[in-house]
């Protein structure tokens, strides 16, 4: 850094000095004060092509409504209350947020300090010291020497300074474009995460539903089992009925009890991953979950929109497109360290080695003004790289948002197409749990009548316990589904303007 240095004393240094460069300088400063040119490309949003509608809306009817989808509080539309509490109480609640939230807080730190960067700063400095003076030492010797000395000494300072860095070629307002950048990915990223938490929290409230009817089926079908069991002893006591068929019944009845512990051992771990989205101790909010309730209705989509939206409305695809810009705005900070960089810094303030009483008099004043010049004149090669190295993070980032754009399709196509085929996989999965329930109890009826054997009744209840069980699991995963296609629209958040995707 090279200093011009002049102070209150020194008129002629000034004068010798400022003149032949304040002129240059002043039209160098205005110029760029009023242009606000800054080195390097100014950033665009990519334009990436989209196509016009999704595959699936001409395949069914959820995606071909004409009122568009109100995704602000998708949980609602699956008409569950307790659902809905719980999804609104994990936004309060979960820890995941509460990070993604403090994220927030430290970037807009860092965007409050680019900010700060551009303005000129300022500082109060006073110091009081007492001296002793060593007379051996040689200048101790020439004091020492002199009439009246007094080896204890005092110093009193007081001073007043400013410094402002002269952002001439704009690399402090790239900084502050990608801080702001920077700042805006981290909020989308907290949106990002509100929306994988409620997302989350649905779904494990639907899998606690699924698994209680799964449940349900299996403790039913196991009291039938029991029933059909007493039945056939009854008849082997009576001689109507042979050994053979009540091992055949109680072999049937062990097999359909052994479902039940798997069945509750997953019950007990989507309960407790419930209690911890909600950021409370597992077992919380088991009591309030033990009654057997229906898998929540399977939600109406409709119309969503182009896949065009995805790219105002996701909040993972504005975290891509924010930091694909912060890391353009860096390059513009690396190509500013191939100028000078100016600053102007001042100081006024007192000084005295007498008592405090003669601090602010005329003779104790100081001032001093430091025009500073820095320029890497000879480091070229390193700036060279330095800009290389912002170029290659740009390019991966650039890279990066287009896969991200790729994955958020998939995953709209993904989840309308599973939606599709799992409520088709649900309904006839209901006409045959229906069809099997009356096959069960003819054939039990015919067993009764001697018209069939035990292995025909044995089967029926088989065929009917693997079919009940599919079916939940179907209404499960259509609801899962449903979720997954909310999610993948980018629910429960609405872009407000140009507040995130603002580039200024």
């Amino acid at each position: 850094m090279t200093k011009l240095y002049y102070g209150h004393n020194k008129n002629a240094l000034i004068r010798s000095l400022i003149v032949p460069v304040k002129r240059p300088l002043a039209l160098l400063i205005a110029s760029s004060l009023l242009t606000g040119c800054a080195v390097g490309p100014d950033y665009a949003q990519p334009n990436i092509p989209m196509p016009k509608r999704y595959l699936a809306a001409t395949a069914t009817e959820h995606l071909s409504a004409a009122n568009p989808a109100d995704l602000t509080a998708w949980w609602k539309e699956f008409d569950d209350p307790q659902l809905s509490r719980y999804v609104m109480q994990a936004l309060e609640q979960n820890l995941d947020l509460e990070q993604a939230t403090a994220r927030v807080v430290q970037a807009r730190a860092g965007l409050g300090a680019a900010n700060a960067a551009l303005l000129p700063s300022g500082s109060v400095s006073g110091q009081a010291a007492r001296a002793y003076q060593s007379v051996e030492t040689p200048l101790g010797q020439v004091l020492n020497s002199k009439p009246g000395f007094d080896r204890y000494g005092n110093a009193y300072e007081v001073d007043l300074g400013a410094s402002w860095e002269l952002d001439l070629f704009g690399g402090l307002r790239r900084g502050r474009e990608a801080a702001q950048a920077e700042y805006q990915a981290s909020e989308a990223g907290a949106t990002a995460t509100r929306l994988a938490v409620a997302a989350l929290t649905a779904d494990i409230y639907i899998s606690i539903r699924g698994l209680q009817t799964r449940l349900d089926i299996a403790r039913r079908q196991v009291q039938k089992q029991q029933e059909l069991l007493k039945t056939i002893q009854l008849l082997y006591s009576k001689g109507l009925a042979a050994e053979l068929q009540v091992n055949q019944a109680e072999g049937a009845l062990a097999e359909g009890q052994s479902a039940v512990p798997m069945l509750e051992t997953e019950l007990d771990a989507a309960m407790n991953a419930l209690d911890v989205m909600l950021g409370s101790p597992p077992g919380t909010h088991r009591a309030e979950l033990a009654a057997v309730s229906a898998i929540p209705t399977i939600p109406q989509i409709t119309a969503t929109g182009s896949p065009a939206d995805l790219l105002r409305r996701r909040p993972d695809l504005i975290v891509a497109e924010r930091r694909l810009a912060a890391s353009h705005a860096r390059i513009g900070v690396a190509i500013a360290e191939y100028y000078p960089k100016l600053s102007l810094s001042g100081l006024i303030g007192s000084a005295t080695t007498l008592s405090s009483g003669n601090l602010f008099t005329s003779g104790a004043s100081q001032a001093a003004g430091v025009l500073g010049l820095r320029w890497r004149l000879f480091d070229f090669g390193r700036i060279n790289a330095q800009i290389d190295q912002a170029k290659g993070q740009e390019a991966e980032m650039l890279a990066a948002y287009r896969l991200a754009v790729l994955h958020a399709s998939e995953d709209v196509e993904n989840a309308f197409s599973a939606l599709l085929k799992r409520e088709e996989q649900s309904v006839a999965l209901a006409r045959g749990v229906d069809s099997l329930s009356r096959a069960r109890f003819a054939s039990f009826n015919a067993y009764q009548k001697g018209v069939v054997s035990l292995i025909e009744v044995l089967q029926a209840d088989a065929n009917l316990l693997r079919a009940s069980d599919a079916h939940a699991q179907a209404k499960t995963g259509a609801a899962h589904a449903a979720v997954a296609a909310f999610k993948a629209l980018g629910g429960g958040w609405q872009p407000s303007g140009s507040k995130v995707l603002a580039t200024k």
